[in-house]
C-alpha cells in the first residue's frame, strides 16, 4: 500500500478544523458543568478558565477517524479493530477526565481507570510482545506482555498529565511528539500509525488556537488523559511489528522530557516522604518560571528541546541496536542533569514564578 504525504495532511487539516469548531462549545460546556479553573499558588492564570477542553480534541480526532473509515481511501483498508480498541478504551478515560475536572478524583481511582483502559487496548492486539536487546536478537515477553503493556500506557497518561502545567505546553509537546512517530511510521510505510498521528497533530494544533498563552480554556485532565492514552496507544502501534530499532525507543524519546520530568517528580516526592501524587511546584516548567522566563518563554523553551529529542529519535533508530540505546540512555542522563541544574539556579536566584 502506498503511503502518501497529502492524505495525511488531508487528515490532520480536518482534525483541526473540528477541534477549531468543537472547542467553544466545549468552554459553554465547562461553565454549566462548573468545570472551571480558579487562579491559585499552584496556578498561573489570573481569570477563571475552563477546562474540558479535552473533550473538542476528542471528538474531532475519533469523529474524523470514523469517519476516514467510511469514506473512500487508504483508510478505508485498515483493519478497524486497533481503531475500534482504542475507541472502547477512551470511554473510562473521558469519563475519568470529565469527573476529575468537575469534582476531582483520588489518585488510587484515577490509576485503576487507567489500567483499566490499559487493559482495553490489550484485548484488541495492543502489546510490547517482544523486548528488542540491544546486543541482537528479540526477547519474548510471553507473561510480562499485559503488564508491561498496563505500566506503559499509565506512565505515558501520568507523564502527559504532568507536564500540563502551562499554557499550550501539553498540545504543543503531544504534536511533536505525534510528528515524530509520523515520521518514523512513512519510513516503515506503516499507514496506521501515520493515520492516527496525523490526527493528533491536526487536533493539538487546532486546540492551541485557544490554548495558546494566554490560554482562554484548558483542556483539563479530560484533555491530558486523552491525549496520554492516544500517544501510549500510537507508540504500541508503532513497534507491534518490530519497526524501531529498539523497542518503543521512538516514542520513548519523542517524550523524553516529560518522562524524565515524571520520574524526578516521582523520586523527589517520595525521598521528601510525601504521596507520590501530591501535587507540588517543583516540575521542569515551573523552575524556568522561578528562572525568570515568561510562560511563553517556558513554552518554547521546552517545545524546543521535545523537537530536538523527536529528532534524536529518527535518527537513532538508524542506529546499531548498542549504539541506539547508549543513545537514549545519554539523552536521558543529560536531561535529568540539565533539569536538576535549572532547578539549582532557581534556587540559588530565589525568584518565583511570574504571573501569568
Amino acid at each position: 500500500m502506498t503511503v502518501r504525504v497529502p492524505y495525511s495532511l488531508l487528515l490532520a487539516l480536518g482534525a483541526g478544523l473540528v477541534t477549531l469548531l468543537l472547542t467553544p462549545l466545549a468552554a459553554r460546556l465547562a461553565r454549566r458543568a462548573g468545570a472551571i479553573a480558579l487562579p491559585g499558588p499552584r496556578h498561573i492564570h489570573r481569570e477563571p478558565t475552563p477546562r474540558l477542553g479535552g473533550l473538542a480534541m476528542a471528538g474531532a480526532v475519533l469523529g474524523v477517524a470514523w469517519l476516514a473509515r467510511a469514506l473512500p481511501g487508504p483508510a478505508a483498508l485498515l483493519d478497524p479493530a486497533p481503531l475500534l480498541g482504542f475507541t472502547l478504551a477512551c470511554v473510562p478515560v473521558l469519563a475519568l477526565g470529565w469527573m476529575d475536572d468537575t469534582r476531582g478524583v483520588p489518585p488510587g481511582a484515577k490509576l485503576v481507570v487507567q489500567a483499566c483502559a490499559a487493559m482495553v487496548l490489550t484485548m484488541f492486539g495492543y502489546g510490547v510482545p517482544l523486548l528488542t536487546n540491544p546486543l541482537g536478537g528479540s526477547v519474548a515477553t510471553g507473561w510480562l506482555d499485559v503488564p508491561l503493556t498496563v505500566l506503559w500506557v499509565v506512565a505515558v497518561i501520568n507523564a502527559v498529565n504532568l507536564i500540563d502545567g502551562l499554557d499550550g505546553l501539553a498540545a504543543g509537546v503531544v504534536a511533536i511528539a505525534c510528528a515524530a512517530l509520523w515520521w518514523a511510521a512513512r519510513v516503515h510505510a506503516d499507514l496506521y500509525v501515520m493515520f492516527l498521528a496525523s490526527l493528533l497533530i491536526g487536533a493539538s494544533l487546532g486546540f492551541l488556537r485557544f490554548n495558546y498563552p494566554p490560554a482562554r480554556i484548558f483542556m483539563g485532565d479530560t484533555g491530558s488523559h486523552f491525549l496520554g492514552l492516544a500517544l501510549a496507544a500510537l507508540s504500541l502501534l508503532e513497534n507491534r511489528k518490530g519497526t524501531a530499532t529498539v523497542t518503543l525507543l521512538v516514542p520513548l524519546l519523542a517524550l523524553l522530557v516529560p518522562m524524565v520530568d515524571s520520574v524526578l517528580a516521582f523520586v523527589r516526592r517520595a525521598l521528601s516522604g510525601r504521596h507520590v501524587f501530591q501535587a507540588d511546584s517543583e516540575h521542569i516548567h515551573h523552575r524556568l518560571l522561578r528562572l525568570g522566563l515568561s510562560p511563553t518563554a517556558a513554552t518554547w523553551t521546552l517545545w524546543s528541546l521535545c523537537a530536538l529529542c523527536g529528532v534524536a529519535a529518527g535518527v537513532l533508530a538508524q542506529l546499531p541496536r548498542a549504539q541506539a540505546t547508549l543513545g537514549v540512555a545519554a539523552l536521558a542522563a543529560l536531561l535529568f542533569a540539565g533539569f536538576e541544574l535549572v532547578e539549582r539556579l532557581g534556587r540559588r536566584g530565589g525568584g518565583s514564578p511570574p504571573a501569568a
